[in-house]
């Protein structure tokens, strides 16, 4: 039998809640789309087909059940909605709003296929989250029964509180340790807020703190605690560290002042809105206010930088990228808000050296796409004699991040890694070569996104909880 409160994308079209002008936006960090309304939730929830092969849970890195609390919506159910999200995504208001659902579960929508638009699969995940949290639904972790046994995490971002999540509620004692003053990683000092308010990050620190999980802020590994001291004081540990290296810009000139990488950039504004007092950002060396700014890469983390330039009063803001639109592996819709919002593209463009000290401008390389790489994508080439110089005041470079030298930094030269500087860790498990020892996110597969970090730091837990029970069941025997 049919379920009337669905199917009704031939006769509901696709809609977007509001979103706020670029000129209002500009002028702020808020997040730039409204909420849905109830009702409005129910009829973009019902447009969903349920078919019988849905590719945007296969395309989902947590596979998530979203066909079925789209139904669940769209009946107004929306506290089993909820618990249903909830079981498969430790976090789905933060996924809701910052997974590129562009490349992911609405980029592989059978209706979208159609050409009737893609189910707002975003928007309504995070409706219902919020609203889970506005009507008191998402609640701390309540073991039934609590372990002796004690597990290290090494990093409060999203990998690292996904797996302290899912083994606290199965009763673990779970402490993890951070470098930085708060919880979140990149969550609360990469990403920027009118993409993620920090609020919605730190109500989840609050919600994890209660359940019981310990937290020790300002705390290195290598510095304040020994990576050995931790083995010795733990059942096991995860390692959970991100990746934080810069990659470098090279080219004659590239160590002038008003170069600076990306993570300083973005940090440093988020401290600032939290109302911390920042140094290189009260000075002008962090701030892109009154300059003339260019943004070097075409990833997410170059969006944030040029939108985040835009908000600080930026005379300018130019993104330079060595391939075309078609080819950038950043998110297409943070491509059409940052031109929304005034930034400029300036494609098939690469840097290739740097006027004055402090900088004033980047000389730069017209290229076209030639034949494709290893990789499929088309190669750039350069193009003989296209180069001209782009003003600017102040240079970001947003071109990735690699893993820290973990082995040294930790004494720790048993600590396999890839020839990437990754940790070697087993598909699933997390499991390293060191016995106790697992690693999960960026630290294991290089620069990703939160949604797989969510996904590696649930299946470890998964994978350590059978561990530790089968290390007390030998116990006891």
């Amino acid at each position: 039998m049919t379920d009337r409160s669905m199917l009704k994308f031939t006769t509901v079209t696709r809609d977007m809640p509001p979103k706020r002008a670029p000129d209002l936006r500009r002028r702020d960090f808020d997040e730039i789309y409204a909420e849905y309304a109830n009702t409005k939730a129910r009829e973009q929830a019902s447009r969903c087909s349920q078919c019988g092969v849905p590719y945007c849970q296969s395309h989902c890195p947590l596979h998530n059940n979203i066909p079925d609390w789209l139904r669940l919506t769209a009946e107004g159910r929306l506290q089993e909605a909820y618990e249903l999200s909830q079981a498969t995504n430790t976090f789905p208001e933060i996924c809701g709003r910052i997974c590129p659902q562009d490349r992911l579960c609405e980029g592989n929508c059978v209706i979208e296929q159609s050409g009737h638009g893609t189910v707002t699969i975003g928007q309504i995940e995070k409706y219902i989250t919020d609203t889970a949290w506005d009507e008191g639904w998402v609640q701390p972790a309540r073991p039934a029964q609590e372990r002796a046994q004690s597990v290290a995490i090494i990093g409060a971002g999203p990998g690292g509180l996904a797996a302290a999540d899912m083994l606290r509620r199965a009763g673990i004692q779970v402490s993890v340790y951070d470098r930085y003053d708060r919880g979140g990683g990149l969550l609360t000092y990469g990403i920027p807020g009118f993409k993620l308010e920090k609020d919605v990050v730190l109500r989840r620190m609050e919600q994890l703190e209660a359940g019981g999980v310990t937290f020790h802020l300002n705390s290195e590994i290598g510095r304040d605690v020994s990576f050995d001291d931790l083995r010795a004081q733990h059942d096991a540990v995860i390692i959970a560290t991100g990746v934080y290296k810069s990659r470098n810009l090279a080219g004659p000139g590239s160590g002038a002042r008003g170069i600076v990488r990306a993570i300083d950039y973005l940090t440093a504004s988020n401290r600032r809105s939290f109302g911390d007092t920042v140094p290189d950002f009260d000075s002008g060396e962090l701030d892109a206010s009154g300059k003339r700014v260019v943004v070097i890469g075409g990833g997410d983390t170059a969006m944030d930088c040029v939108r985040t330039a835009i908000r600080q009063g930026a005379t300018s803001v130019k993104c330079l990228y060595r391939r075309d639109r078609a080819n950038m592996p950043g998110s297409l819709r943070e491509v059409a808000n940052a031109e929304e919002e005034g930034v400029i593209f300036d494609w098939l463009a690469l840097p290739k050296g740097f006027s004055g000290d402090p900088v004033s401008a980047v000389k730069v390389q017209q290229m076209r796409l030639g034949a494709p790489d290893l990789t499929g994508r088309q190669a750039p080439e350069e193009i003989d004699g296209a180069v001209h110089d782009e003003p600017a005041d102040l240079v970001i470079k947003a071109l990735g991040f690699e893993a820290e030298e973990l082995p040294a930094l930790w004494d720790q030269p048993e600590l396999q890694v890839t020839r990437w500087g990754t940790v070697k860790a087993e598909f699933t498990t997390g499991r390293t070569s060191l016995p106790g020892v697992y690693a999960v996110g960026d630290i294991v597969r290089g620069a990703s996104l939160v949604v797989w970090a969510i996904r590696d730091g649930r299946d470890c837990a998964a994978a350590l909880l059978d561990d530790l029970t089968a290390a007390a069941q030998v116990a006891a025997e």
